[in-house]
C-alpha cells in the first residue's frame, strides 16, 4: 500500500515544519512526516525549508547567519495565521524526542543544494543514531554530493535522490550516485517509470501530491509513497480506492 507522508507536516493547515503541523499530521493518520534539515550558525540542526528567513520568519538574512537562540526569538506562526502566533522553530532533536514513541516514518530532506552546510550529513546521521531511529528514517536531497556523503555511512540504507528534471537514465543515475530510491516531482510520474522501478526494486516516491486526481493516480500506479500537504484528504482517497478494490 502506498504510504502517505505529510509534507512538512500537515502544512496546508498549520505552519510548515512546526509542531502544530506535525501534530495535525499524526491526528490525520499520516504514515510518516517529511521535514527539512539545515544547520544554524552554531551548527544546530533545525527544521526549516527556505535558506532565507523572510517568507516564514519575516526577517532578512540566511539561516546560517543566526544562532539557535536568535532563531528561537522569532515567530514562525503569525505569518501563516494569527492563531499560530508564538510558534517557534523546531530543532531536529526536539522533533526526534516528539516522534520517537509514535508509529511514524521519518523523511528528512537535507537542504544542501543551495547552501553547502558543512557536516550536515554527519551531524544529522549521528543524532538519528543516538536516538536509535535509523531503521525508520529515510534521507533525501537534491544534491548529488550530499547523496554520495550519505552513502558513505554503512548504517544508512534509505537514501532518496530528489529530482524535478526528466532524464532517460533517471533510475540508473540515481543508483550511480549512491541513492537507493528516487523522489520525483509529480510532473515526472509515468507508468513506464514505475514499472521499470518495480522491476528493479527501486522505490519511487512522488511530491507534492495534493489534488484528488493526482492522489488517485499515484495510488493506482502503486508508487511507494506520496508527499502531501493534505494528509487527511490523501487518507480518505486511499481508503475509498482500496475499498473499491475489495468490493
Amino acid at each position: 500500500m502506498t504510504s502517505i507522508i505529510a509534507h512538512r507536516g500537515a502544512s496546508n493547515y498549520a505552519p510548515e515544519n512546526s509542531f502544530p503541523a506535525f501534530e495535525l499530521a499524526y491526528e490525520m493518520k499520516a504514515d510518516g512526516i517529511e521535514t527539512d534539515v539545515q544547520l544554524t550558525k552554531d551548527n544546530i540542526p533545525v527544521l526549516f525549508h527556505d535558506e532565507g528567513l523572510q517568507r516564514i520568519l519575516g526577517v532578512k538574512g540566511w539561516i546560517t547567519q543566526f544562532t539557535l537562540d536568535e532563531l528561537k526569538q522569532l515567530d514562525m506562526g503569525k505569518s501563516f495565521h494569527t492563531e499560530f502566533a508564538g510558534t517557534r522553530i523546531v530543532t531536529l532533536e526536539e522533533f526526534l524526542i516528539w516522534i520517537k514513541d509514535k508509529p511514524l516514518i521519518l523523511h528528512l530532506e537535507l537542504k544542501n543544494n543551495k547552501i553547502a552546510h558543512k557536516n550536515l550529513e554527519k551531524i544529522t546521521y549521528q543524532l538519528i543514531k543516538q536516538y536509535q531511529m535509523l531503521d525508520r528514517t529515510y534521507f533525501s536531497t537534491f544534491s548529488d554530493t550530499s547523496i554520495t556523503r550519505l552513502a558513505s555511512f554503512d548504517e544508512i540504507s534509505n537514501i532518496g535522490w530528489l529530482t524535478k528534471r526528466s532524464r532517460r537514465d533517471l533510475l540508473a543515475y540515481a543508483l550511480s550516485i549512491g541513492a537507493t530510491a528516487v523522489h520525483i516531482k509529480h510532473t515526472l510520474l509515468r507508468q513506464q517509470l514505475i514499472n521499470e522501478a518495480m522491476k528493479n526494486g527501486i522505490p519511487v516516491r512522488v511530491y507534492t501530491v495534493n489534488s484528488t486526481r493526482l492522489l488517485n493516480r499515484c495510488f493506482s500506479y502503486k508508487v511507494n509513497s506520496i508527499f502531501t500537504d493534505v494528509p487527511n484528504r490523501a487518507f480518505a482517497v486511499r481508503k475509498a480506492l482500496y475499498r473499491s478494490f475489495l468490493s
